[in-house]
C-alpha cells in the first residue's frame, strides 16, 4: 500500500506536464482513496474499465485518455454520470497523463512504437503542443506494403495506408493517436514516412500532394505501450500491484 500523494508526486516529477499545453487534465482527475494497493491502468477510462477495475478491486485507474477535454460539455450528466458515478461510489482514483506520455523518452508511445517496430530514433520535431511530439527516426528499408504487413504483425491492427510516392520506406516520422496533421511537418522534414493512430478525409491529399505516404496504424493500438509501460514502473517502485487491461478498441 502507498500513499495516493507518493504516486502522484512521483508522476508528476516523472512526466513535467506543465511542458506540454494540453487538451485536458493531467494527472489526478477524480479522488478517490488516499491509499492505492491496487492500480489498473488501459488505454481509455470507458465504462468497461471501469467495470474491470471494480471486479479487482483497484484503488487507481491509471489511463491515457480521461476525461475533462476542452470544449466537451461541463455537465455531469448521462454517459459521464454514471462514469464518474462508478468511480466515487467504490473510492477509486482517476488518474490520467495525455501529451506527457506520448513524448516521454523512455516511458512514452512514440519512444515505444520505436521499440517495438524497431525503429532507430534520430530525434523529435518539436511543435507548439509541446516537446517530443512529433518523432523521426530511420528504419530496416523496406516496401511500402511490407511495412504496412508489420504494422499488421506487431500492432494486431491492418493499417491504412496511402500511398504518396514510388520509394521504398527508410526515413519515417511518427507520433502516436490523433495526431494525423502532423504529416506536413513531418514531410517538410524530407522522411518517406509518416505514421499516427487516425486519419481525416484531408490527410490523403496531403499526402498524395506532399509525396509523402502515411500509415494510419490504429489510435488505440499504437497507445497501448505508454500506459502499460507507467503502470509497470509504479509496480516496481512502490509498494503497489499493477494490471494492464486491453480493452479490444479497432479505431
Amino acid at each position: 500500500m502507498t500513499a495516493r500523494k507518493v504516486l502522484l508526486d512521483d508522476m508528476h516529477a516523472l512526466l513535467a506536464p506543465e511542458r506540454f499545453k494540453d487538451f485536458t487534465v493531467n494527472g489526478l482527475q477524480v479522488e478517490g482513496s488516499d491509499r492505492v494497493t491496487r492500480i489498473m491502468s488501459g488505454v481509455t477510462a470507458s465504462q468497461a474499465l471501469l467495470d474491470e477495475a471494480v471486479a479487482w478491486q483497484a484503488d487507481m485507474v491509471l489511463v491515457h485518455h480521461g476525461y475533462f477535454w476542452k470544449n466537451e460539455p461541463v455537465a455531469i450528466t448521462g454517459m459521464k454520470q454514471r462514469r464518474i458515478a462508478t468511480l466515487l461510489a467504490h473510492d477509486i482514483n482517476l488518474v490520467a497523463w495525455h501529451l506527457p506520455l506520448d513524448a516521454h523518452a523512455t516511458l512514452g508511445n512514440n519512444v515505444l512504437l520505436a521499440d517495438r517496430m524497431g525503429w532507430q530514433v534520430k530525434g523529435v520535431l518539436d511543435g507548439e503542443m509541446g516537446q517530443g511530439l512529433l518523432y523521426h527516426g530511420e528504419m530496416t528499408e523496406c516496401s511500402q506494403q511490407t511495412l504496412a504487413q508489420q504494422f499488421q504483425q506487431r500492432l494486431d491492427h491492418k493499417p491504412l495506408m496511402i500511398s504518396g510516392h514510388d520509394r521504398p520506406i527508410r526515413r519515417i516520422a511518427w507520433c502516436t493517436g490523433g495526431a494525423q496533421d502532423m504529416i506536413i511537418e513531418a514531410a517538410e522534414a524530407g522522411v518517406d514516412a509518416f505514421v499516427s493512430g487516425e486519419v481525416s478525409e484531408r490527410t490523403t491529399h496531403l499526402a498524395r500532394e506532399m509525396g509523402i505516404t502515411y500509415y494510419a496504424a490504429g489510435h488505440h493500438a499504437t497507445e497501448r505501450d505508454g500506459i502499460r509501460a507507467l503502470g509497470v514502473r509504479l509496480a516496481q517502485q512502490h509498494d503497489v500491484e499493477h494490471r494492464f487491461v486491453d480493452i479490444d478498441n479497432p479505431v
